[in-house]
């Protein structure tokens, strides 16, 4: 199995506390240390208002993070997950990738999907298009994409996007172009985009969810004659752990306190569903033992967030020490 890092960045008000002047060298310094760790890779979300609800708390901009962290490690890879495809013009998009990708030396991974928060569209003045219109955004988009990075100029008239000659050089230094990742588990549309594009998916990662979503993304794949297997699944996964059950207890006490300041006791109450009964959620034995079903279920890349990583590091340190040597 392969393994990807979230970082902190105060969409998941993860940065709270923290001085706004302080927030980038907290982040530097969680990815060189990552860097220099077992990972593979290193991860932003693309977001510009706090979860679970808008606040007055930071977000940072996920593209100009890309290029600040690019230029601040020497090894591991450099994702999103997921760049919102409407957020940025697509041959646009394509150039900022590709200047990043030079400047990190060839790391860098696309992920990409529709995009999903209302009320940030809505605030941003993106409106809030249909599913069905993001989704035939994120198709023409990706297509941008692809015919860009490889032949550096984009031309497509399509229904939703429509650029002529758009150049984009130098192209990126990755030989092919840029990895993509379609993330979402959406059956009838968004696998189906997968199976026609994807180096990558990235959806649901409960292991009957992840199974059944494996099964629609390989029938998709037969329809186009597209080798299922050529294809990379992963699944993004919270994390709270500990040697000990009542460690891991005490973790989800502390998010709930530190979420419940910001949002109120309800809120925060709610956003805890999403590390109860997770795979990442336990002792390393257990976390393990979950990992080691969802492998053999096609499960081979994990990405996982950690939301003390700002403030402590000690779960990143136990998962370095006994998780990925288990699975890696």
């Amino acid at each position: 199995m392969r393994f990807g890092l979230f970082i902190p960045q105060g969409w998941r008000l993860d940065l709270v506390g923290i001085e706004p002047s302080a927030q980038w060298g907290v982040m530097r310094d969680l990815a060189t240390a990552a860097d220099a760790g077992p990972w593979e890779s290193l991860w932003v979300y693309d977001h510009f208002h706090t979860v679970p609800e808008p606040t007055e708390e930071a977000t940072h901009e996920a593209w100009t993070l890309m290029s600040a962290i690019a230029a601040s490690t020497s090894r591991i890879r450099l994702g999103q997950m997921c760049t919102a495809m409407a957020y940025r013009n697509p041959a646009y998009l394509a150039k900022v990738a590709a200047t990043v990708d030079l400047i990190s030396g060839g790391r860098v991974e696309m992920g990409i999907g529709a995009g999903w928060y209302e009320q940030e569209w809505r605030a941003y003045g993106y409106g809030f298009p249909s599913a069905r219109e993001r989704l035939g955004r994120l198709d023409e988009g990706v297509q941008i994409l692809q015919q860009a990075w490889a032949t550096g100029s984009a031309t497509l008239d399509g229904k939703y996007y429509q650029v002529d000659g758009a150049r984009v050089w130098p192209k990126p230094l990755q030989s092919g172009g840029i990895p993509i990742w379609i993330a979402g588990g959406g059956e009838k549309v968004t696998l189906k985009i997968a199976a026609k594009y994807a180096d990558y998916t990235n959806f649901s990662g409960g292991i009957e969810a992840f199974s059944h979503k494996s099964d629609v993304l390989e029938s998709h794949c037969t329809a186009l004659g597209r080798d299922f297997d050529s294809i990379v699944r992963s699944a993004n996964y919270n994390v709270a752990i500990g040697s000990t059950e009542k460690e891991v207890e005490n973790r989800l006490a502390q998010l709930e306190d530190r979420l419940g300041k910001h949002v109120g006791a309800d809120e925060a109450a709610a956003a805890l569903e999403n590390f109860r009964n997770v795979p990442a959620v336990g002792t390393p034995e257990q976390i393990v033992e979950n990992l080691t079903a969802l492998k053999s279920k096609g499960l081979s890349y994990g990405i996982f967030y950690f939301p003390e990583a700002a403030y402590d590091r000690s779960g990143i340190e136990l998962f370095e020490r006994e998780v990925i040597p288990a699975l890696a």
